[in-house]
């Protein structure tokens, strides 16, 4: 069995800090970090790692890219924050830069992930009311069984996650869960005309990086098409260059009615978060219905278009999709050794650890840890494997041998 190493009495002091007077809502990985540089972080104790979960895929362009950070300190030495009561002379820049690059009339400016996907239903719901004509109250968004979208009351309301929802109702209806991958039952429940939207994460990552089959995308977005119902692709963690496109769609040529951004739109330096669509959507929206005080900040715009243009000018898209095939024929020359299956696209990746000890994808965690390698378990079992998009062949190798190691010694 591994043998896995004790925390340092210097990493103990901030965990044991953070236990007492702290919210009890994570159950870290025992590593305490404090700087970080492209693929690598490093802990209080001067232990160097590779970061494989790149802060839920937000991280995508390194840790602290200098581009990034520039333009981070140097529109803070400006100007911060106006709130959306005034104009500020770089939202409307920003608002052009991603609307041209997405192929959309309007973007509306948010911070966090889950912000943009209350958003964005907000809008699905505006819309079957003004423009679709679905009676008041009356609207329906389908959702995906084993979705994650956030942690707000109404987005757990239509989580098939028990952790996620106990104790926590009542909950929000105007929704309906079907299963993921599933066309036949979605050409039937987008018969109701009630049915306002479809919200669809193009891989499932929390779930354990769940890849639908080829052309799924696309055939769904064909059958809300015809039956007048809205496709809203949350690419918040598939995004952004993270499976070998700049979005997952664009591997089926699907262009969503609405677009969910956020992690990588700030390179993990600072909330932000965006959604897109047309004008005819978009508008349903007047002043005083919708909106954040820090949405649209001047700084907020500085460092997304800071972080957009990293992935474009560093082919990050091109270096996931190469990269992400070179890791997985890695990971499949594995599987046997505790390895069931390999999963992903791109450096969205992860595998699925068979073994009869419950906790074996924890403690590999930290056999992983160990060897210098940080990645982090989901539903008990899978284990997500998420670098950063800078990666390169050689590290990879190196990471692959981590693997490996850690492996074997489990195996013995």
């Amino acid at each position: 069995m591994l043998e896995i190493v004790e925390t340092s009495a210097k990493a103990q002091l901030f965990i044991e800090q953070e236990e007492q007077f702290g919210a009890h809502n994570y159950h870290p990985l025992p590593v305490v970090l404090s700087k970080g540089e492209g693929v690598h972080v490093w802990d209080v104790d001067g232990k160097k790692y590779f970061d494989f979960l790149s802060g839920y895929s937000a991280v995508n362009q390194g840790h602290c890219h200098p581009k990034i950070v520039a333009a981070l300190v140097e529109q803070a030495s400006k100007l911060t924050l106006t709130s959306r009561a005034f104009y500020n002379d770089l939202l409307g820049g920003y608002e052009h830069f991603m609307t041209q690059l997405f192929g959309y009339d309007k973007l509306l400016p948010m911070n966090t992930g889950v912000e943009a996907v209350e958003t964005a239903i907000k809008l699905a719901r505006k819309w079957a009311y003004e423009v679709k004509g679905v009676p008041e109250n009356d609207a329906v968004v389908l959702v995906c069984k084993q979705n994650f979208h956030g942690r707000t009351i109404n987005v757990i309301s239509f989580s098939s996650d028990p952790t996620a929802r106990k104790n926590f109702g009542p909950f929000i209806p105007g929704y309906l869960s079907i299963p993921y991958n599933d066309l036949d039952t979605l050409r039937e429940a987008v018969k109701d005309k009630n049915v306002s939207a479809f919200l669809v994460e193009p891989i499932q990552g929390e779930a354990g990086v769940m890849v639908p089959d080829d052309g799924y995308l696309a055939e769904a977005f064909a059958i809300c098409k015809a039956a007048n119902v809205l496709f809203i692709a949350d690419e918040i963690q598939t995004g952004l260059a993270r499976t070998g496109k700049m979005l997952a769609c664009d591997y089926e040529n699907v262009h969503p009615d609405i677009l969910i951004l956020g992690k990588a739109l700030s390179g993990g330096v600072m909330p932000i978060s965006a959604v897109l669509t047309n004008d005819e959507i978009m508008l349903t929206i007047k002043p005083g219905e919708h909106g954040s005080t820090y949405g649209g900040n001047p700084l907020a715009c500085k460092v997304a278009m800071a972080a957009m243009q990293v992935l474009i000018d560093e082919n990050l898209a091109e270096n996931a999709m190469k990269l992400g095939k070179y890791f997985r024929e890695g990971l499949n020359a594995m599987k046997g050794a505790h390895i069931s299956k390999v999963r992903g696209k791109g450096l969205l990746n992860a595998i699925v650890i068979d073994h009869p000890n419950k906790d074996a994808a924890w403690e590999l965690c930290m056999a992983l840890r160990d060897n210098g390698l940080l990645a982090k378990p989901t539903h008990g079992h899978i284990i997500r494997l998420a670098p950063p998009l800078v990666i390169s062949k050689a590290q990879i190798d190196d990471c692959l041998e981590i693997i490996r190691k850690t492996l074997l010694a489990f195996s013995a």
